[in-house]
């Protein structure tokens, strides 16, 4: 068994409680397509108009980490984990893992937005939500840390 498989199986068998695995869907649902991170480059833009051209620029870095997600996907093309006894504790969108989207867009906002407000929060969110995705079954840690690389490297090559 190879050290990914080792890793996913770890985080799908330890520290396991029903309103804890719960928080950690409900958690996750906020990255979908990156939906979470949009919002607050939207959210940024409409409360903050000095800097509104910042905030949306950080939203459209994080749209932009999302397609550039979804065209590696489908070259890849890795299936989802499945794990014998252990089932996914989340539904998904589609059935390919790598790399993972949620951590993608999570990781393209924390950075994207970090100049605007506190980056150990934005870091803090977008690690939370890598997580949970192994936590959750529906990606290996591999997944997880080139979506991590993708997103952080998308926001610092996006023009100024």
């Amino acid at each position: 068994m190879g050290l990914d498989l080792r890793l996913l199986r770890l985080a799908r068998t330890r520290g396991h409680w029903r309103l804890l695995e719960r928080a950690a869907n409900a958690y996750s649902r906020l990255g979908e397509h990156g939906a979470g991170w949009i919002a607050i480059g939207l959210l940024g833009a409409a409360i903050d108009p000095d800097r509104r051209t910042s905030w949306l620029r950080g939203a459209r870095i994080v749209a932009a980490s999302y397609a550039l997600n979804q065209i590696l996907k489908f070259i890849v093309r890795r299936p989802r984990p499945e794990l014998p006894g252990l089932p996914p504790l989340s539904r998904t969108i589609t059935r390919l893992s790598f790399p993972s989207a949620h951590s993608t867009t999570a990781f393209a906002g924390a950075r994207a937005y970090s100049r605007l407000t506190s980056a150990p929060a934005l870091y803090t969110a977008a690690a939370l939500t890598a997580i949970s995705r192994p936590y959750l079954g529906v990606h290996y840690p591999s997944d997880v840390l080139a979506g991590a690389a993708l997103g952080t490297l998308t926001a610092e090559a996006w023009p100024a």
